[in-house]
């Protein structure tokens, strides 16, 4: 055994493999979405190109600056050629990882691939899921064996205190998202969010519906348990032995109550790979199938200069650790920041107000010659977010559609305060493909539409005692957009202003 092995006569291998095998399933989604959805929206023709963010940084910000500022790869080459090239590299090396293949050349490149993408991604990349995966992915290098891809016959054992470390951004995840509420809306201290969570969440699935409608006293519950889940247990995750593991526990079974009431992205489910570490070898043998018990190799001490790089590692993270940790106990908690420029060790945060009612973006066209009372208007449906009332929601985590969360954004907000909006809405006029492909369908074969319009609706689950077979009712609150053509002059001045010019 090794010489901490050894001590305490614990391994954790087996669960070194479980979380690094679904650390590659989770960045294979969140691959693939890049992969699918990065020329539409920071591709060269996308609402956001990543080309203009760079250039604008440029301008801002002198060498080596900019690359400290905005620390990606794709500064050496961001056609949409490179891009895709990156988006499904990364696709294949994290399904190798997830079947098992995975050392610290693999996890590296994963990980600064990935980083790249989010540090151009701008507004459609600004989610606390993102920061995630960053700091996950780094301290996932250093836990992976050094130079054998197979984890079954990698020899060392991995080292325990980052695995500690994996813990700590457990605890900050959790710990963080529960006193951002506490300081938040006042709902999470009567105890009456989840009143309003299920339905007014951004992307409800099938089941949030029956999650809306438990009985007021359920829900009540679900909120304590959700103080917790967050507030209390966080702290017995710290600890060793079966009492972190029990912490571990509670805010696993949190995390599936999550995955099953809502579409959070790959949040909840990094958040149960984080939980893998307060397990040892003895508890994980217990808990998984027979075949994840086969035997392994004798452990044997990692490479000295290794075991100094895991080291420097740790010193670094736990000196920037000091500001994210001051900001958990401030009265100006900041949700979902990070303080260093790589985001290797950040804050975490989630719903720290929840919205008393569900407003959407209803976009609609029209081919008629004129936008008044007498035309007639063709809504476009989003992949996710409610439109026709009789759809049922849709089941897509931990894939992310990135357009449908900016939309339940943007119906909180004015189409003013989000110009990617208008460029989205132009690109539609011009019968743009990439932007039609992040919707459900097009209704516009052929041609597109002469004008189009937004308009806001407030959207309420149906009742149990409804006599209908929709899943939404919904009521017209006015015009969010105007009516708009292509050949609109303030529309052109507005996307030339922005280097927006259409083609």
């Amino acid at each position: 055994m090794t010489r901490a092995a050894a001590k305490t006569g614990t391994s954790y291998r087996l669960g070194r493999t479980l979380f690094l095998r679904l650390l590659g399933l989770i960045y294979a989604f969140a691959f693939l979405a890049a992969a699918r959805q990065f020329g539409p929206l920071i591709g060269a023709q996308g609402l956001l190109p990543v080309g203009q963010f760079l250039n604008r940084v440029s301008a801002a910000l002198p060498d080596p600056a900019r690359y400290l500022a905005v620390p990606s790869l794709f500064w050496i080459g961001h056609s949409d050629a490179v891009l895709s090239a990156a988006a499904w590299t990364g696709v294949a090396l994290s399904l190798a990882v997830a079947a098992g293949f995975a050392d610290a050349p693999i996890l590296f490149a994963m990980w600064a691939l990935y980083a790249s993408f989010v540090h151009v991604g701008q507004l459609f990349y600004g989610y606390g899921w993102e920061m995630m995966m960053i700091e996950a992915g780094f301290l996932a290098i250093f836990i992976a064996p050094p130079l054998e891809a197979r984890l079954t016959s990698a020899k060392d054992e991995p080292p325990r205190v980052l695995l500690w470390l994996v813990r700590w951004m457990l605890f900050r995840v959790m710990f963080g998202a529960g006193m951002i509420k506490l300081r938040g809306d006042a709902c999470w201290r009567d105890l009456t969010c989840l009143y309003y969570h299920f339905e007014t969440q951004p992307i409800p699935n099938p089941l949030s519906w029956y999650f809306a409608h438990l009985p007021h006293a359920v829900l009540r519950a679900g909120v304590s348990f959700n103080h917790v889940a967050e507030l209390i247990a966080p702290w017995f995750a710290l600890c060793p032995g079966p009492v972190g593991a029990c912490g571990a526990l509670v805010i696993g079974v949190f995390q599936l109550m999550l995955i099953l009431s809502g579409n959070l992205s790959w949040l909840n489910w990094l958040t149960l790979a984080l939980c893998v570490p307060c397990f040892d070898d003895k508890l994980l043998t217990r808990l998984l199938p027979a075949r994840f018990r086969s035997k392994r190799p004798a452990p044997a001490d990692a490479p000295a200069a290794w075991r100094i790089a895991r080291w420097t590692i740790v010193a670094v993270v736990l000196a920037l650790s000091v500001n994210p940790t001051l900001n958990l106990f401030s009265s100006r908690q900041v949700m979902n920041g990070s303080f260093d420029p790589i985001g290797l060790v950040n804050t975490y945060g989630a719903f720290g107000s929840v919205g008393k009612e569900r407003y959407q973006v209803i976009v609609e066209g029209t081919r008629d010659a004129a936008p008044d009372a007498g035309a007639h208007w063709t809504e476009y449906e989003f992949k996710c977010q409610p439109g026709d009332v009789d759809r049922r929601p849709c089941l897509v985590s931990p894939y992310h559609e990135r357009l449908d969360w900016q939309m339940w954004f943007a119906a909180m907000s004015d189409y003013a305060n989000e110009p990617w909006f208008v460029h989205f809405v132009a690109k539609l006029l011009a019968g743009d493909p990439g932007a039609l492909s992040l919707l459900a369908e097009n209704p516009f074969p052929g041609a597109p539409p002469r004008y189009i319009r937004a308009e806001l609706y407030r959207y309420r689950f149906t009742g149990p005692g409804d006599r209908t077979k929709a899943w939404w009712a919904r009521e017209r609150l006015g015009p969010y957009m105007p009516a708009i053509s292509l050949d609109n002059p303030s529309l052109a001045d507005f996307l030339r202003a922005y280097g927006w010019a259409q083609k």
